[in-house]
């Protein structure tokens, strides 16, 4: 084999994962970056190093639709192969789409997602699925990632499954949330075009960024920085997302508690936070999320945190349930809701001047505000009303802080920036 230095091949941006890689730091690894970040030349490389090492390790490259396999994934596979000077002892075959290791008869397959039957009754003469790649990862649903996952990570040990994306302008997508909160077994890694050498990229390149620079800089850092910048629609301006130390707790003094009623799949929302209205500041640092709990099991469960049985606000459109719960000792309460109570509540919400939240201790709550957005109207601007959708854990924040709200006054004209018609 002709040597090949992999800093040839990798950027200096992705030394720190490749290490991850070999030192099997992670399973799951997702990689966020802009234009020309590499990162969708860093996979390949990583994945074919990795197969020529290991004798049972085969690979499958997956896009949320099959016909644009070839121009992308195909290619950069045959990009790496090409740069590790490995191209005699690779086959690669368009038709079907397959890359052949012909030493071991290891194989890279290609999938598109839009058919997950056939991704399912894949079967493989030998060894297993040890590398995954999804491209434009943010493209497939996460129930969809799992449902694939499950079926390929089997039989082996190991694993490396990679997801490559430009971030979306949405904070919707499910890599907005893993990107901020990696969970257990993922590394998530950003990088931009900034820490590529110059001459991979080419001077054109260059100007090309400079002028986007120059001309929108919004549009600049979505597509050359691969920022989340947002739709514009988002409500929630004001949130930080760090972590709640045990010492803030044990010295909150003006603890909250609301509760937003779940039936059938949307679950029930309990959460406690902290208000500080001096300084118009909310910390929220609890959260019980799930659907399916019976009134009997919500009871115990919220006693599990509320030990002294402090008061909690509950959406009056229940009463049944509400008498029911105080029947299982709960001390709990209706919300005076009144006319506009939610674009009031709402509009409070938004003016205050931070709403902290813990995204380790609360991670639907997180989500939730993080990704809450007005609807599109079609044309280019925003519909009036706030949509009652993926916002449990707001409504509970609204109840909990309803005697704050009631006698306060907000902005008005607050939708105006986001050009709501």
């Amino acid at each position: 084999m002709t040597a090949v230095r992999l800093t040839e091949l990798i950027a200096p941006s992705f030394y720190g994962v490749h290490q991850a890689i070999k030192s099997d730091a992670a399973t799951h690894f997702l990689l966020s970056g802009g234009r020309g970040s590499t990162k969708s030349s860093f996979t390949p490389t990583e994945i074919i190093l990795g197969m020529v090492q290991d004798p049972d390790a085969n690979a499958i490259a997956l896009r949320k639709v099959k016909e644009t396999l070839r121009e992308s994934v195909y290619e950069s596979f045959v990009w790496a192969i090409d740069k590790l000077k490995l191209s005699h002892v690779f086959d690669c075959r368009v038709s079907p789409m397959q890359i052949i290791y012909k030493p071991t008869g290891q194989k890279i397959i290609f999938r598109g997602a839009d058919n997950p039957i056939k991704i399912k009754s894949l079967r493989l003469r030998k060894g297993f699925f040890k590398y995954v790649w999804y491209e434009e990862a943010d493209e497939f649903g996460i129930e969809d990632i799992r449902s694939i996952n499950q079926t390929l990570l089997r039989g082996g040990d190991g694993y490396k499954v990679f997801y490559s994306y430009n971030p979306p302008k949405s904070r919707k997508r499910w890599v907005h949330d893993y990107k901020k909160n990696p969970p257990e077994s993922w590394y998530a890694h950003h990088t931009d075009y900034r820490s590529v050498p110059r001459e991979w990229l080419g001077e054109q390149f260059f100007i090309e960024a400079k002028s986007l620079e120059q001309r929108n800089e919004l549009a600049y850092r979505h597509e050359y920085l691969g920022e989340d910048v947002g739709t514009g629609g988002e409500v929630f301006r004001n949130l930080t997302l760090r972590a709640i130390s045990d010492e803030e707790i044990a010295a909150f003094d003006r603890t909250k508690r609301g509760l937003d009623f779940g039936f059938a799949a949307h679950p029930s929302h309990y959460g406690v936070m902290h208000f500080d209205k001096t300084r118009k500041r909310l910390f929220i640092f609890y959260e019980l999320h799930k659907a399916g709990m019976g009134n009997g099991a919500l009871a115990t469960a919220i006693k599990v945190e509320n030990k002294s049985n402090r008061t909690v606000t509950a959406d009056s459109a229940e009463p049944r349930t509400i008498s029911e719960l105080r029947n299982h000792g709960l001390n709990i309460i209706g919300a005076k809701k009144g006319p506009d109570s939610v674009d009031h509540g709402m509009k409070y919400l938004e003016d205050l001047d931070e709403i902290i939240i813990d995204p380790v201790r609360c991670p639907n709550t997180a989500r939730e505000f993080d990704g809450y957005e007005l609807a599109p109207d079609g044309n280019g601007g925003w519909k009036a009303g706030y949509p009652d959708k993926d916002n449990h854990s707001i409504d509970a924040v609204r109840y909990a802080l309803e005697d704050d709200m009631r006698n306060a006054k907000v902005k008005v004209g607050d939708k105006s920036r986001l050009g709501v018609r």
